[in-house]
């Protein structure tokens, strides 16, 4: 497995992660847990961004011959 193919790994698992721990707090009241919901929501997406790039990074390269 090559180092950017690794990095990507860890990319998806910062996504699943991140998930995780924002619909964890959706089930507990008050308004301390929706702000810190909402706080890692958008992380989320910042982390899907940037796996998203990884992945066609990663595809782009290969298609190049580059291993």
């Amino acid at each position: 497995m090559d180092l950017l193919m690794g990095v990507l790994l860890l990319a998806m698992a910062a996504v699943v992660v991140v998930l995780a721990i924002g619909i964890s707090n959706f089930g507990k009241g008050g308004m301390a847990a929706a702000k810190k919901s909402n706080k890692m929501m958008r992380l989320r997406i910042l982390f899907q961004f940037i796996a998203v790039v990884l992945i066609v990074l990663y595809v782009y390269l290969r298609g190049q011959g580059v291993q």
